[in-house]
């Protein structure tokens, strides 16, 4: 396939009309083998929307929900998370059981089940190719490749897997080619089926990272060589899916992987939950993927993907955009018109963050002396945290207090802190303290030195993002702050930011696991161009975050997070302004939804009833 321009978001597409006409149309098709027969009667298809383009779809250099959605689709971990079990369990995927793992949680053994294929492809020659342990093994040290510059390398060196830092350090320092054929003593497969994984440190945590396809998915070497520099268009997996068509930031085909093994639908929900109990009983026991095809159209702008779903030319809208929450979903609960068209209502936390960071080594908002401080809080305390989820959010999320959401380890629901105060005197009398004033008679501050003090915010041309422009524009004019946006579409920005080159940049952080240090991880110094975007290094909160990470989860260490979590509020490396609640609204035909706080996998578990289908679309027609 021809390389085409580098993804794009496009969020506003226009009229209702050409937003439905859009979603009809096929784009250019990425070469892939092809699929079984066709089955005797139509197939199921799944519809619906991203509001955000992808970037692509290679585990080890994918950070966005996005493209991890897809890739966690068509790659598998070798652990995953029952679907229906609340409070979260993980389960084997690839591995035959639970890994064993030795007292200490330093090593990890894991058996994968004989038997498991990838999808074809012309890389294998002919044959099918069976999954064994060392796929695995080279799955996870392409993570420690400088050339793929993995943004979840992070969750590898926590964890100080033996040998591979050093690997990669040769690499760096020779300026060669990754040796992905040296073995070292922290990942290496035992036999076919088995491999090991030997941790620097104490890792009770680990086995999340094992669970997160769009992490630890494992890779065919033979595709990744046969394709060079592809590997972000060429997805090859042992998942339910594999990738048919491929329009850059436009649209992706998934169809059902002739070579998915049998897996039988499988859950334990609560015995209290009525819900989970209710999907188990109609879904138990049947072959998986229940759908034959998944369509997924990129529409950013609300208004032609919430009129899409209205239509009925989208099974589901996942995230109803919130200028639409008060009407949908009025008090939070589903409105009568729609529940009389057989809309179904999906309503749970996001287990996210909303947050501005500040660039910590940029010369304006950066730094550690009690000056750069002040303006970092200064400029927070101008900004309304309650106003963004008035207005902005539509009541669709909670102001918050620190950076650690509810639904994981570590977070407080008692915690009240600055983070989420409002005081426009309090923020005026810390820039008068110390010297951000108006020296030259212009109306607007000035750094201490004389020269001027600019922001400079990154942000995307969407309507939500431009919401947040307004409001970031009156808080900045009312402590006389000038401000500028430096907007670009989301991918482009993302790789801005990775660099270092952005100022300050508003963005959203969602949790993986329930494990929340995965937030402090957005400021532990070594995760620098990785997680942490803002670049923030303190020693004191590196300690902290080193200290919690090897101990079991329990009071000892909820104090260390809490305390990590105030050395962020203390010095403002992040404004965070919310927690999210998202609604997912589905058409009748959508059968056995259920939003998971953590996995992205869902399309492999949904059914779609045709009959449901076509009597919504018969109630729809003019």
């Amino acid at each position: 396939m021809k390389r085409r321009n580098l993804p794009v978001l496009a969020f506003f597409i226009g009229l209702a009309t050409s937003a439905i006409s859009a979603l009809g149309q096929v784009g250019s098709a990425v070469p892939v083998p092809a699929s079984a027969a066709a089955p005797a009667t139509a197939p199921k298809v799944l519809r619906y929307a991203f509001q955000i383009a992808e970037t692509g779809f290679d585990p080890a250099q994918i950070s966005d929900i996005y493209s991890r959605a897809v890739v966690a689709n068509i790659f598998e971990a070798p652990l995953t998370y029952d679907f229906l079990a609340r409070p979260v369990k993980l389960v084997p995927q690839t591995a035959a059981a639970l890994p064993q793992t030795s007292p200490d949680f330093r090593r990890w053994v894991f058996r994968i089940r004989p038997g498991i294929h990838f999808a074809d492809d012309a890389a294998f020659k002919g044959r099918k190719r069976e999954l064994v342990a060392a796929d695995y093994v080279y799955a996870l040290k392409r993570h420690y490749d400088p050339q793929f510059k993995s943004p979840a390398l992070f969750l590898f060196e926590n964890a100080k897997v033996v040998g591979l830092s050093e690997l990669r350090k040769k690499a760096l320092e020779a300026k060669q080619p990754f040796d992905y054929d040296t073995e070292v003593a922290g990942l290496r497969a035992l036999d076919r089926y088995s491999f090991e994984v030997v941790l620097g440190e104490p890792a009770p945590r680990f086995g999340y990272v094992m669970a997160d396809a769009a992490v630890s998915g494992a890779v065919a070497r033979e595709v990744i060589e046969a394709y060079p520099g592809k590997s972000m268009e060429h997805p090859v997996g042992t998942g339910p899916f594999r990738l048919a068509e491929w329009k850059r930031s436009s649209k992706m085909v998934l169809e059902r992987n002739p070579n998915y093994r049998e897996h039988l639908y499988d859950a334990e929900p609560a015995p209290d939950d009525a819900v989970g109990q209710a999907i188990l009983a109609k879904m138990k026991g049947r072959r998986l993927p229940l759908v034959d095809r998944v369509e997924v159209t990129v529409i950013e702008e609300s208004q032609p993907r919430w009129l899409a779903f209205l239509n009925g030319q989208l099974d589901m809208i996942e995230r109803l955009p919130n200028e639409f929450a008060r009407a949908a979903i009025p008090n939070n609960q589903l409105a009568p018109n729609l529940r009389k068209q057989g809309v179904q209502m999906e309503r749970a936390p996001a287990v996210d963050a909303t947050f501005t960071y500040f660039a910590m080594e940029h010369p304006v908002t950066g730094g550690y002396t009690p000056d750069k401080v002040a303006l970092r809080r200064a400029i927070a305390l101008a900004f309304d945290n309650d106003l963004e989820v008035d207005r902005v959010r539509q009541g669709q999320a909670v102001p918050a207090q620190a950076i650690i959401p509810p639904l994981v380890t570590g977070h407080d629901p008692n915690l009240k802190t600055e983070m989420s105060e409002h005081s426009v005197a309090r923020a005026k009398a810390l820039l008068d303290l110390y010297g951000y004033i108006d020296r030259d008679g212009d109306g607007w501050r000035d750094l201490p030195d004389g020269q001027p003090l600019v922001l400079e915010y990154g942000s995307q041309p969407d309507q939500l993002s431009k919401q947040l422009q307004e409001l970031w524009h009156k808080a900045m004019a009312a402590i006389n702050v000038k401000i500028t946006f430096k907007v670009a579409k989301f991918p482009e920005q993302v790789k801005a930011s990775r660099a270092g080159k952005l100022m300050m940049w508003g963005v959203a952080w969602n949790a993986a696991n329930p494990d929340g240090s995965l937030f402090l991880d957005l400021m532990y110094g070594p995760n620098k161009g990785q997680a942490n975007h803002s670049r923030f290094d303190l020693p004191a909160f590196n300690d902290l975050y080193r200290r919690q990470l090897v101990m079991a989860n329990g009071p000892e260490r909820d104090a260390l997070i809490r305390e990590a979590m105030l050395l962020g509020v203390a010095y403002m490396p992040y404004k965070v302004s919310s927690h999210r609640t998202v609604t997912d609204l589905l058409h009748a035909q959508v059968q056995g939804y259920r939003r998971h706080p953590f996995a992205r996998d869902f399309w492999r578990y949904v059914d779609i009833d045709a009959s449901k289908r076509q009597a919504g679309q018969s109630r729809q027609a003019p």
